[in-house]
């Protein structure tokens, strides 16, 4: 017995490849994006960060000089003032609520708009569907200052809607130039990438559960409001963050078309920079804006999070 156990040849463990190496590969691999990314993004809103905090010496030292109005600090400490200047400032606090409001009313609109095209197509389908979805897409294909330039003539005092109106001796209202163009234009921009979002992920609901609910004698919006939207819950969420998101810091659409004031926050930042000369509010602005888009975006991880913890990723 003890000659056969010894007759067996010896079974070789090799060594698996350190795992310390592979974690070398990888970052090498990302190292240049990483790079890239921290000297002409993250190293910049450092700078601008120590600027609105009254920190003008060194690389912010040119641009305290020209600016107006700069909040110094004293030494090491940080200033507040240039945050508290803006706060107290009446026409900006008029700006941050038209801000949000067009952003939440515009974004309101296009999810609407998205789900109801996506919900068409899901039960109905046809040519009304695709005719539907083909012209949601169709701003994608238009540059946003043509755009905006279109809707601000369409609605003018002069425009095709007040003409038509006219001939029938009706009036219509003069929308240029108003917070309605706004929302209208932002709608129009934010629209075809909500609506491929939200339909790709209600196209994605099974059948066979709709099936099922209608099977157990659920109407229809029973089963939209209990089966279908929640289970496109994500994708619709992600489409949500995504146009508030694009839309609060929107720069064309409230330039072009939107009153001199009160204004969006995009337009405020290259006022307070260009034409006010006070660069060190418009940085303000510019995290201010921030400050609220992460806010925004904190909803987007967690419904990322949520969708990677039900496919099993997490």
């Amino acid at each position: 017995m003890t000659a056969e156990v010894e007759a067996r040849p010896a079974v070789v463990v090799r060594p698996a490849a350190p795992a310390a190496a592979g974690r070398t590969r990888g970052l090498l691999m990302a190292l240049p994006p990483m790079v890239l990314i921290a000297f002409f993004i993250g190293f910049p809103v450092v700078l601008a960060f120590g600027f609105s905090l009254g920190f003008t010496g060194g690389l912010n030292r040119t641009v305290a000089l020209i600016g107006q109005n700069v909040h110094t600090a004293h030494g090491i400490v940080p200033t507040l003032s240039a945050y508290a200047e803006m706060f107290t400032n009446a026409r900006f606090l008029g700006d941050l609520v038209v801000t949000v409001v067009v952003t939440v009313v515009s974004t309101t609109v296009v999810i609407l708009l998205a789900v109801g095209i996506g919900l068409y197509l899901k039960f109905s389908g046809g040519l009304i569907g695709k005719l539907l979805s083909a012209l949601a897409v169709i701003p994608l294909f238009i540059p946003v200052v043509i755009a905006s330039w279109a809707i601000l003539g369409f609605y003018s005092a002069n425009g095709f809607l007040r003409s038509v109106a006219a001939n029938f001796g009706l009036g219509f209202p003069v929308w240029s130039y108003t917070l309605v163009t706004v929302v209208i234009g932002s709608v129009w921009t934010s629209l075809p990438f909500a609506t491929l979002l939200v339909t790709s992920g209600l196209q994605a609901v099974p059948q066979a559960m709709i099936d099922a609910a209608r099977d157990a004698g659920a109407s229809f919006w029973r089963v939209v409001g209990s089966v279908v939207v929640p289970m496109a819950g994500v994708p619709i969420i992600i489409a949500t963050t995504f146009t508030a998101i694009g839309i609060l810091g929107s720069f064309t659409v409230p330039y072009f078309t939107g009153p001199n004031s009160p204004n969006m926050l995009g337009v405020d930042m290259s006022n307070y920079f260009s034409a006010f000369n006070q660069p060190q509010q418009a940085v303000v602005i510019a995290f201010i804006v921030f400050a609220i888009a992460s806010g925004i975006a904190a909803v987007y991880v967690w419904a990322n999070f949520r969708s990677a913890k039900e496919s099993g990723a997490v």
